[in-house]
C-alpha cells in the first residue's frame, strides 16, 4: 500500500529508513505516551525490523507505513484489525520537529479515507493515553468522535493511566468529517 498526499508520500518502510525512524523514536518526549520506551542504539534494529515486516494489512498482521516529506521519514502510521468484524485501529507517531505543520493531520486523514474507500472497513478507532492532548486534537480534526474515557484502566511505564477511545464510521466522512 502506497499513496501520496499534497506534500507527503506514504509507503511501507525500507531498509534505509532506519536512521530517520530512530530519530523519531529516540526521544523521551515523543515516546512519553506510547506503549514502548524510547529506542536505543541497542534495540533500534530489532524494533525497526518489526516495522519492516508489517508490509500488508491482514487479519493476522498489522501494517506499518513510513510518512515521507521529500526524502526523510517524518512519521509512522500503523493499522491493525481489532478482532471485531471489519474494524481497524490506527496509531501514528511523528517527529517532534514536524509538530504544528499539519503533516500528521494530512497523513492520517488520507489513511482513514483509504481504509474506508479501498479496504471497505466498517469502523476505525484510535485508543490513546488521555494525557496526549495533541493526539486527541488530531482525532477530532479528522472527524473522529470521542466515544469513551476509561479511568486508570492501563498500567504504563510504572503508573496507572487513563485511556480515551475515538472512533468513526464511513458515514462520518460523508457528513463532512473529511
Amino acid at each position: 500500500m502506497e499513496f501520496t498526499t499534497k506534500r507527503l508520500t506514504i509507503r511501507p518502510f525500507k531498509n534505509n529508513d532506519l536512521q530517520d525512524v530512530f530519530h523519531i523514536y529516540n526521544n523521551d518526549e515523543t515516546c512519553k505516551y506510547l506503549l514502548h520506551d524510547k529506542w536505543t542504539r541497542e534495540n533500534m534494529q530489532e524494533s525497526f525490523d518489526k516495522k519492516l515486516k508489517n508490509r500488508s494489512l491482514t487479519k493476522e498482521t498489522s501494517l506499518s507505513l513510513a510518512v515521507v516529506d521529500r526524502t526523510n521519514v517524518i512519521g509512522d502510521l500503523s493499522v491493525w484489525y481489532t478482532g471485531m468484524k471489519d474494524t481497524v485501529e490506527i496509531g501514528y507517531c511523528f517527529s517532534s520537529e514536524t509538530s504544528g505543520k499539519g503533516y500528521a493531520t494530512e497523513a492520517v486523514r488520507h489513511l482513514v479515507k483509504l481504509l474506508f474507500d479501498e479496504l471497505e472497513v466498517h469502523r476505525i478507532q484510535a485508543t490513546l493515553d488521555a494525557r496526549n492532548l495533541a493526539s486527541q486534537k488530531l482525532c477530532e480534526r479528522i472527524g473522529m468522535r470521542k466515544e469513551a474515557h476509561f479511568t486508570q484502566d492501563f498500567w504504563s511505564k510504572g503508573e496507572w493511566t487513563d485511556s480515551i477511545v475515538y472512533g468513526m464510521l464511513v458515514s462520518d466522512l460523508e457528513s463532512g468529517g473529511l
